[in-house]
């Protein structure tokens, strides 16, 4: 089992940005597939954003997609997620999540095993 921590939330403007980290302890990340969800109230947990182990395969769910960059630093046991342009319907509780499942990129929560705390991201209009 692998621990995960997220930092770097907060309170912007829409059009911001903030850059969200995911810290790891317990075990090196570079055996984990790495994702990123989101929860807002009275919503099912979506994903966002998943990398595969050595970086080299990224994935993102369309809201996102072109405003959002997911990127690890395998060295420092660390996951980010870069998001740019926030709009007000970014807000959610932004998970970080791990995975040993092999083959493609998973995209659905029960796929992932280990799970921060999350990191609350309010985009104001």
């Amino acid at each position: 089992q692998v621990q995960l921590v997220e930092s770097g939330g907060g309170l912007v403007q829409a059009g911001g940005s903030l850059r969200l980290s995911c810290t790891a302890s317990g075990r090196t990340i570079s055996r984990y597939v790495m994702g990123w969800f989101r929860q807002a109230p009275g919503k099912e947990r979506e994903f966002v954003a998943g990398i595969s182990r050595s970086g080299g395969s990224t994935s993102y769910s369309d809201s996102v997609k072109g405003r959002f960059t997911i990127s690890r630093d395998n060295a420092k046991n660390t996951v980010y997620l870069q998001m740019n342009s926030l709009k007000p319907e970014d807000t959610a509780v932004y998970y970080c999540a791990a995975t040993l499942q092999p083959g493609a990129l998973p995209a659905r929560p029960h796929e992932y095993n280990d799970w921060g705390q999350g990191t609350q991201v309010t985009v104001s209009s």
